[in-house]
């Protein structure tokens, strides 16, 4: 049985202890926000006493009436505003329904019966309070990323929020979880409560060490009061950057060691230009060639290529 599992249990078993401890001056019932309470009178009528004869109502721990059957005729006009339409009564089991339950409805309940005599009402049922719990579910708990880690630290900030619960939770977590390791990390809880419905909301934050070289799962856990389960949130995984960091340093050694290749409008550029420098050489040639020749026409003389002429003197 693992951890989670004997939490529970030893919540489950302290919710039995406290319904069935002082049992005789109290009965315990659990109902849950906005659902509908069972309120049992515990009257057997043995003698089957028409209801006609009967006046039986229920009062709550501040002596204001839910519910009310007078001779067998509900008298709606008797009840506490704040009771108002939300009653119905099982005459099979002479149980009170409270329906639409809220926070504000914990508490004490007594029922009571009287048999209409001769000279009036008097009891035949001695009251048996019930003692009304009341919870709500906290909602899936959300984790979010507040900020990454930096470069001078592997701590990455985390949130988490649950709402809509009651009682006060017992317990935030956040639970850390890689290959190899799984750690638990308490988180200091921000509770704000209703005004008006009383249910709590709950937040909490933590800084995570979150290494870079390993993937991670992170979970937020809340852990409520009594029989509630504990609630847990969607993973948040992070993925390792190890081999992005080594393909990284990798391609930079080989950026480092590598001959640069010329690319192809660098080679253009060397084409273009060793053409130009060729067509000029060329011109200038046939400039010097032009002018040697325009000079040999001036002078009226001309030399076969190859050939020197001599002048003699006679």
């Amino acid at each position: 049985m693992d951890f989670q599992c004997i939490m529970e249990l030893r919540s489950i078993l302290f919710v039995i202890f406290i319904f069935f401890s002082d049992a005789v001056s109290a009965i315990k019932c659990l109902a849950y926000f906005s659902e509908t309470a069972d309120l049992p009178c515990h009257f057997i009528n043995p003698q089957n006493i028409s209801l006609d004869e009967l006046v039986v109502f229920w009062q709550d721990q501040h002596n204001r009436v839910l519910y009310e059957l007078y001779k067998g005729k509900e008298k709606p006009e008797n009840v506490h505003p704040m009771y108002k339409g939300r009653t119905s009564l099982d005459q099979d089991n002479w149980t009170l329904r409270l329906h639409n339950v809220q926070i504000k409805d914990r508490g004490s309940y007594q029922c009571y019966v009287h048999r209409q005599g001769p000279n009036g009402l008097v009891s035949i049922h001695q009251k048996i309070d019930n003692y009304l719990l009341v919870l709500a579910n906290f909602s899936q708990p959300e984790i979010s990323l507040i900020s990454n880690r930096t470069e001078n630290s592997d701590n990455i900030n985390f949130t988490c929020a649950s709402t809509k619960g009651y009682p006060e939770p017992k317990k935030m977590s956040f639970v850390l979880k890689t290959e190899n390791s799984t750690n638990e990390y308490d988180a200091l809880m921000n509770i704000f409560q209703d005004n008006i419905t009383e249910l709590y909301n709950v937040s909490g934050s933590l800084s995570l060490p979150v290494s870079p070289e390993a993937n991670v799962s992170i979970f937020c856990v809340l852990q409520p009061t009594l029989t509630q389960t504990w609630l847990r949130s969607q993973p948040y995984n992070i993925e390792a950057i190890e081999m992005e960091g080594e393909e990284n340093e990798q391609a930079k050694q080989r950026v480092e060691n590598r001959v640069p290749e010329r690319s192809d409008e660098t080679q253009c550029v060397d084409n273009i230009s060793k053409t130009a420098s060729d067509l000029v050489t060329v011109m200038r040639s046939k400039e010097t060639s032009s002018s040697f020749r325009d000079k040999e026409h001036k002078d009226g003389t001309h030399e076969p290529f190859g050939v020197h002429s001599h002048s003699h003197h006679i």
